[in-house]
């Protein structure tokens, strides 16, 4: 039976749909082994079946021996950091790093501001500016992104600088820390599934049970789970992440545990990938 031209598009998109998800890691995590022996961990990485990698720096290397150790274990960085004061002042640098490593996504971690939540006034600025650049941006082929990290949830009127930042990105996206954001006292599942396309990136991160939450962005990093086995829904971040077709799941574990838990976290997220 031959199939309509509109019908084997159809299926095509849903093919590359059910294979957008690729698991990634944020280097980050492995931050004080790094320090250590990068050859040995970025091996490692390798071993645990991660090929993509949010990172940037060369651990001490020139570039050329990077490279050559990225490409000997098939590795790859698909983001690079973007600091707040280098986007108002110096975004060509942040296109020009990026650029090097082949990465499409750029993410800014952090808004300076007071200790404590972060204001609505704050928040608007930081909207323009990332709009401002994300469309800069756009034109180089790199996608910016902002990561949020629990501080901009405290209710402001109606809603909240979250909220606000949300209605209002029109020339960036969202990496979403999923544990910074409920340590924040908001459901990420919720907002991914309010905002849909937002999210090419997702940082999962699992909390353990009991964990207090924290409206200023700070927290015990031991607090930091094996995916699926804390209190945050992974497994139905994961889902609406293939529904949505979100690009990297990107695994961040800042424990001292991290070495030990990020194979049994990509074996978790390889398990609902699957259903």
């Amino acid at each position: 039976m031959k199939l309509k031209l509109s019908t084997l598009l159809l299926l095509l998109v849903l093919s590359l749909q059910t294979q957008a998800q690729e698991i990634a890691l944020q280097l980050y995590s492995l931050r004080n082994e790094m320090k250590v022996d990068p050859v040995k961990y970025h091996k490692m990485i390798a071993e645990w079946g991660i090929s993509a990698l949010e990172g940037g720096g060369n651990y001490g290397m020139s570039d050329t021996e990077y490279f050559k150790l990225l490409s000997e274990n098939k590795l790859r960085i698909v983001g690079v950091g973007a600091d707040y004061n280098k986007l108002k002042t110096d975004p060509i640098s942040i296109i020009s790093e990026a650029k090097k490593y082949g990465a499409k996504f750029a993410t800014c971690y952090w808004i300076p501001h007071a200790e404590g939540p972060i204001s609505l006034d704050e928040i608007k600025a930081a909207t323009d500016l990332f709009n401002q650049v994300g469309e800069q941006f756009a034109k180089e082929g790199i996608t910016l992104t902002y990561h949020p990290h629990g501080y901009e949830f405290a209710k402001s009127g109606t809603g909240t600088p979250m909220d606000y930042m949300l209605e209002n990105a029109k020339h960036f996206k969202f990496n979403m820390d999923v544990f910074w954001v409920q340590m924040g006292g908001a459901d990420p599942l919720a907002i991914m599934k309010k905002h849909p396309g937002k999210f090419p990136q997702l940082h999962l991160k699992d909390r353990k049970k009991g964990t207090p939450g924290s409206p200023d962005g700070r927290g015990d990093v031991e607090t930091n789970v094996v995916l699926g086995t804390g209190d945050i829904d992974i497994a139905g971040l994961i889902r609406e992440a293939k529904k949505q077709g979100t690009q990297f799941l990107v695994i961040e574990d800042e424990s001292s545990r991290s070495v030990q838990q990020i194979p049994q976290s990509v074996a978790y997220i390889k398990s609902i990938l699957k259903n």
